[in-house]
């Protein structure tokens, strides 16, 4: 041992009697002091970017020279008592510098004041948000000494338990891996380790486990009585992970000092290891003491050479984007659009109060990783366009004067949606080539569960449509489901054109939306009159509308065309999947007016019956066999993309959109949720105008209101105010809400 290192150690020697008698106040104002003191000596070559996760507070560190593209979460020791966040930061700034990686220093909640399992609560939190933000389990190593080593061994026994992905490896340095203090070691070098006892350990415990009385000044910790049930409490994997199942470790880096007292901690977690067959590799430093590595000796440089080869070893150097070919009904987007026009759609939630734009670009950083199959940019392939994962989250916009702007083409290729904040507003707009409503759905409410915990520390259980944000992607998810549930016969596409209402086209492209705001109960109240379904009574009700129009403007009644709605059909109601991408068809309900003029009640049977006998199981897999089989042919698969663009628009226009007047789709009732529905007082759909024709409608329905947006790029409010005067007549009661500009 080095003279210095002597010194040092007789110094420690010094200090242990006092150290063992300091208040727990004292002894987390001296860590934390440390900690400051540590970090100070690397601020010239890191940078600290301090947030919060919910309770937890976070820091990434990042080093000048960052030559690796993992990440590392530390957990900090301090027996799970002590160490903040300025603490974690001392040695986090270290180890980035010193291995050139980012650390993500997470400062979880302490005993007595929040026992277990509040730390390991906090790193499954903390883990999970390095997966939302990008990184791969194959692209994180999990780092901590003491009570942070057996941390990083409990979180991954978690994970485990959980059928998680378990990150790269694990960097311990002297972990506490036994809180029974069963090990030889806690009696052979009790007195040989300089820095700790074994009673201060069992305070320590004590307090993880089950709390304690007083305050940080003079604490008492309480003790379990039954002496079995404490030992096989502090035998529990996840607090001693020492007594765990080792077969699903990751590749393990242990260092440990010759003379400490939880010596044995690591020899005897690295023997069952290797006893498991799993990689380990244990250094023992002769004559040192607990946590000997935060000190920063130049006797151990060598130890932090070898950190940086197991990185190296263990970490890819560059994360792979996932990508993935466009799903059958987004085939037809890419090729179909034009110059002025995009098949886009809005989704958007307003809150109860201004947005936090800090918070929600938190909240969008960690949700675009949940959802790999909607966070992407469209490439282009050779023979078909394809998806890509996006890199990193899409700069937040702000509002325009009106929604549903073309989306140019060149940013699709950068990003495939878009992010616009108006006030209370937070609005998502989808490229319909990635997702439909009931996706794009899903991913608003859990972006918006996000923003309220990143916010308000609200948290939203998973489930109605909000998904887990630690969960990994599930393949389902991503699924390309119009293959797997095709049927063994095709459907014929036979049909014919539909009355189209025309009008002085917004020369500037302006669009102008419309909600009528209903009564929920109101019109569900309306339709059980008729025997109805709420979307055959809406769909009903614009089709007389549209005859309206049509009888007003077309004086012969032998040239009338056929009034009929293309109404988009959830297929996940019918089929078990699970799928975010595209997995919509539509149905077409309708009639001749030439037949004479119908009833308000006879178009709304008509429309219903004619859904009910087209929307079965049998009949949607028919006509999603033939869509999957017009792209099957070898000659046309082989074709260049080029030419797949110009036979697919020519379809597009001549069958997309002519069969119908318009499209209304209704995402229906969204489910108000304990949390979520405190700060959201308002959802709202809008489709886009089609290519070739003024009008679109959308419906939902949140917190007893039914919003219709009615969305149209000519001048003329024809189409509005003939659906207003009808649901006057049917005695709905309706409020308006327009962006009509002045003239």
């Amino acid at each position: 041992m080095k003279p210095f290192n002597k010194f040092l150690r007789s110094q420690l020697m010094l200090l242990k009697p006092f150290l063992a008698g300091c208040s727990l106040s004292t002894v987390r104002k001296g860590q934390d002091a440390l900690g400051k003191l540590m970090a100070n000596s690397y601020k010239n070559e890191v940078t600290f970017s301090d947030f919060s996760l919910g309770e937890i507070a976070c820091s990434t560190v990042i080093p000048k020279d960052e030559v690796s593209t993992g990440v590392v979460l530390y957990l900090h020791g301090g027996g799970y008592t002590a160490g903040n966040l300025d603490y974690a930061k001392g040695f986090g700034s270290m180890l980035a510098v010193k291995c050139g990686i980012r650390v993500l220093c997470a400062a979880y909640r302490l005993a007595p004041e929040h026992c277990y399992p509040a730390a390991l609560d906090d790193a499954m939190e903390a883990y999970g948000y390095l997966l939302s933000n990008g990184y791969a389990p194959e692209q994180i190593l999990l780092c901590g000494e003491s009570a942070g080593g057996g941390l990083c061994y409990a979180l991954c026994q978690k994970l485990a338990q959980k059928g998680r992905t378990l990150p790269a490896g694990i960097v311990a340095i002297s972990p506490w891996t036994d809180l029974t203090a069963g090990g030889p070691s806690y009696q052979q070098n009790e007195k040989r380790d300089p820095s700790m006892t074994r009673e201060r350990l069992r305070y320590f415990a004590d307090c993880y486990l089950y709390g304690a009385d007083g305050t940080e000044k003079s604490l008492t910790p309480r003790q379990n009585p039954n002496e079995e049930d404490d030992r096989a409490r502090k035998r529990d994997p996840l607090v001693s992970p020492l007594f765990g199942s080792p077969e699903k470790m990751p590749p393990s880096l242990l260092f440990v000092g010759g003379d400490e007292i939880m010596l044995d901690d690591a020899v005897s977690l690295h023997g069952k290891l290797l006893a498991a067959g799993r990689e380990s590799e244990l250094v023992i430093a002769p004559d040192m003491w607990h946590g000997y590595l935060l000190y920063g000796l130049r006797e151990n440089e060598k130890d932090f050479d070898r950190i940086a080869r197991f990185i190296k070893r263990t970490v890819p150097h560059q994360k792979k984007l996932r990508w993935m070919t466009l799903d059958n009904a987004g085939k037809i987007y890419p090729a179909a659009r034009s110059r002025n026009w995009s098949n886009v759609f809005r989704l958007s939630a307003t809150l109860c109060e201004n947005v936090d734009l800090s918070a929600l670009k938190i909240a969008l950083d960690v949700t675009v990783r949940r959802f790999p199959s909607i966070a992407v940019r469209l490439k282009t392939g050779m023979f078909w366009y394809y998806l890509e994962e996006i890199p990193e989250a899409p700069a937040i916009m702000e509002e325009k004067p009106y929604p549903l702007s073309r989306m140019p083409f060149d940013d699709i290729h950068k990003c495939a949606f878009r992010v616009i904040v108006y006030e209370r507003r937070i609005a998502l707009e989808f490229f319909h080539a990635i997702t439909d409503g009931n996706g794009g759905l899903v991913f608003l409410k859990s972006l918006v569960a996000e923003y309220l915990y990143q916010k308000h520390g609200v948290r939203t259980p998973a489930g109605d449509g909000i998904l887990d944000r630690l969960e990994e992607p599930d393949a389902g998810e991503m699924e390309d489901s119009f293959f797997q549930y095709a049927g063994p016969h095709k459907a014929s596409r036979a049909d014919t054109d539909a009355f189209r209402i025309v009008g002085k086209r917004e020369e500037d492209g302006f669009r102008t939306n419309t909600t009528f705001i209903l009564d929920a109960d109101e019109v569900v109240a309306e339709a059980k009159k008729r025997g109805v379904t709420v979307t055959a009574y809406l769909v009903a009700a614009m089709m007389l509308a549209t005859d309206r129009i049509q009888r007003a403007r077309v004086r012969n009644p032998k040239r009338y065309r056929p009034i009929k709605v293309l109404v988009p059909v959830n297929l996940r109601r019918l089929f078990p999947s699970t799928s975010l991408r595209n997995f919509v068809l539509y149905v077409t309900p309708g009639y001749d007016p030439r037949l004479g003029e119908y009833t308000f009640d006879e178009i709304c049977h008509l429309v219903y019956h004619q859904m009910q006998l087209t929307v079965t199981k049998k009949n949607m897999a028919a006509m999603i066999a033939k869509n999957v089989g017009s792209e099957k042919p070898l000659l046309l698969r082989a074709a260049p993309l080029f030419l797949k663009n110009i036979i697919m628009k020519m379809v597009f226009l001549a069958v997309g959109e002519r069969k119908s007047c318009f499209t209304f789709s209704n995402l229906g009732v969204v489910k108000r949720v304990d949390g979520f529905s405190d700060y959201v007082e308002r959802l709202d759909f809008v489709l886009g105008v089609q290519s070739t024709a003024p009008h679109n409608a959308s419906a939902i329905t949140y917190g007893g209101k039914l919003y219709l947006n009615l969305i149209r790029n000519i001048r003329e409010p024809v189409l509005e105010y003939e659906l207003y005067r009808v649901f006057r007549e049917l005695g709905i009661r309706v409020v308006a809400e327009s962006n009509t500009r002045g003239e």
